[in-house]
């Protein structure tokens, strides 16, 4: 399970190494947005100093290093250096095409040999033609292992107003995660940027895990602990999901393939969504 990305800006070491305290389940060193301009060079040259000191603080889930949009000067650059460093995955911001990968993908193909693992690209579709191309993105490019749906820039985009109940971005962010899933890739819903609103950012995250969403982006360290709730089965789930699948065992093993449980016709559907649940129980 992945359920939160939470980042952090690059030129800021001393905010990275913090990053074992918060717990996220993948930690990002933000080349991107989080750094200023007139730092970015800077902070890449000073990246693998920055993951080895993430890395020496204990940090205990993943780490990735999301680099600048493929249109920009720092993108080869970035890429380059993130590479080089030991980290598990890197982050595409504002991915339009899978041609747009193929410098990431080439640096995992041969700039990678050699080591135990290969680290994973994670996509952000965050514009209106990144939205539409999203089933080729997803579909199509090599070693995409989870994609985030990123609503601001979405929004600013395609010259919307952002509204606290988010009906504006509505088909966007069901189009993002119908691409990922569809191509059985992570999907991570829209960050919430009231970072002091703990509910609004659980009413949106539940939102975003009843339209299929499996972890949410993160901007401050209080929301790690927000989405993990959110995007973990609740006790009554767990248990709910555990009487379910023995009863329909129990039936099937009679030649029943549908069941009455608890008032609720059950069949193949409602099996596979209860043992996703348990998985994910196991897996949290």
């Amino acid at each position: 399970m992945i359920r939160s990305l939470f980042f952090a800006p690059a030129n800021r070491p001393d905010l990275v190494v913090k990053f074992p305290r918060f717990s996220a389940d993948c930690s990002v060193i933000d080349l991107e947005d989080g750094t200023p301009s007139g730092e970015k060079a800077v902070a890449r040259t000073a990246l693998a100093k920055t993951v080895d000191g993430a890395r020496k603080a204990g940090l205990a889930g993943m780490l990735a290093v999301r680099v600048n949009v493929p249109d920009s000067p720092h993108y080869l650059a970035d890429l380059e250096a993130a590479f080089a460093c030991d980290i598990d995955a890197v982050v595409i911001p504002k991915l339009e095409s899978p041609a747009q990968a193929l410098a990431a993908v080439h640096w995992i193909e041969h700039g990678c040999k050699g080591r135990g693992r290969r680290p994973m690209l994670i996509g952000g579709l965050e514009s209106v033609r990144g939205v539409l191309n999203a089933v080729r993105i997803c579909d199509e490019t090599p070693y995409l292992g989870a994609v985030y749906f990123g609503a601001e820039d979405f929004a600013a985009d395609i010259g919307g107003r952002r509204t606290r109940d988010g009906d504006e971005v509505a088909t966007a962010r069901g189009w993002a995660v119908m691409a990922a899933r569809a191509a059985g890739l992570v999907a991570f819903d829209q960050a919430v940027l009231d970072i002091r609103d703990d509910a609004l950012f659980t009413e949106d995250a539940r939102r975003g895990r009843d339209m299929g969403y499996q972890g949410k982006i993160c901007v401050a360290p209080a929301q790690v602990a927000l989405a993990h709730a959110a995007f973990s089965p609740t006790q009554e789930e767990i248990d709910y999901a555990r009487r379910l699948v023995d009863a329909y065992e129990a039936a099937t093993a009679r030649g029943i393939g549908t069941i009455d449980f608890e008032g609720k016709m059950v069949d193949g559907p409602l099996l596979k969504r209860s043992q996703a649940v348990l998985a994910a129980a196991g897996a949290a």
